[in-house]
Formats: C-alpha cells, structure tokens, sequence
C-alpha cells in the first residue's frame, strides 16, 4: 500500500512549529527516531517526511513508510533542546532500538522525559491496519533492511549506520516472529 500523501501532509500541517525535540513513530506507536529542531519542529518532520534534504532519509535509517505518529516536545529556550533530546533517546532506546545516527551524550543527572505536548498521527488507521500486515510487512522491510546494509557498504560505513542497522535487525526479527505466528499445520488444515 502506498503512503496516503494528502493524509500525511494535512496531518504534518496540525504539528507544532516550535523549536524543540520531536519523535518518529512507527505503526505501533514505537519510537523509532528522536530528533530536534532549531528552525521549527513542522518544518524538520515535513522534510523528513517528504525524504527532502534528510540525512536520516538519505543514510536510509528510517523509512517514512512505517512512520504513523509524531510526538512533538516544545521548549521555549533553545538550550533546552539537547537536554530534552537526551532524556528522551535514553528512555527509549533501551526499550527498542532507535534508527538514530547520532547517540546523544548521557545526562550526568537522569531527567525524566517530558510528555509530548502533541501527538499527531501522520496515517490513517485505514492504512496502519493494512501495513500491519506482516505479509505486507517483513517484506517491505527487508528490502529496506537490505537498502542500509548496501549504504553503509557502499556509500557510508560508520558507527552511526551500524547502529542503525542493528535497530533495524532487531525489528526485523519481531516481524518474522509475526509472520511465522500465521502458520497453518497443513497435515490438519489447522492454525498453529
């Protein structure tokens, strides 16, 4: 199924446009991706979103075909932003693996992550309930699991893409495991 791009773009429109911290959902509502930004956080989701002047996108660590939510974090002083960004990737990274390239540092003092102050679904549920699929799914990325491997062995070998890489293993795994849960015994026709 292909990406609804009205959807998409009149969702991005309802985001925030203030400096601050942002996370990338997948379609479970999984953090994939914490970033910030300094010029607005619509303004930086919309360029990833629409793969255009996107490192992210172009080192093929996320791929906006999964992406279903945004969380958007506000701050009013830009010197905040770094400190928000840590608190966030360090929840959520140990839960499941983010797609980030660059790790933020530690914060010498754990601060708990704020709650976002929007949450935007940037898919409609018609779409997510299909790409869930894991027929659908697994394939999909695979191929896009195979894209970053070919990166990082052509284009980009670096720490910050084999990070990636193994995120993207990782969830590839959960996928297969999904796929393999719609086995059918086929001696006795039945649902394993």
């Amino acid at each position: 199924m292909a990406i609804d791009i009205a959807f998409r773009r009149k969702a991005v429109r309802t985001l925030l446009n203030d400096i601050g911290c942002y996370v990338l959902c997948d379609l479970n509502g999984v953090p994939v991706y914490v970033g910030q930004s300094t010029d607005g956080i619509r303004a930086r989701v919309n360029r990833h979103l629409t793969s255009a002047r996107s490192d992210i996108i172009a080192n093929r660590q996320i791929d906006v075909w999964e992406i279903a939510f945004v969380w958007a974090f506000p701050v009013t002083n830009r010197d905040d932003i770094a400190s928000v960004e840590a608190s966030l990737f360090h929840a959520f990274h140990p839960k499941s693996a983010l797609m980030n390239g660059k790790i933020p540092p530690k914060l010498a003092k754990k601060i708990r992550p704020p709650k976002p102050a929007q949450v935007v679904q940037v898919m409609s549920d018609a779409e997510i309930a299909e790409k869930l699929d894991p027929a659908l799914r697994l394939p999909r990325q695979a191929e896009h699991y195979s894209q970053i491997v070919s990166h990082f062995l052509a284009v980009k070998n670096s720490k910050e893409i084999a990070g990636a890489i193994q995120a993207h293993f990782e969830r590839l795994q959960r996928y297969h495991q999904q796929l393999l849960g719609l086995a059918v015994d086929i001696e006795e026709g039945k649902e394993k």
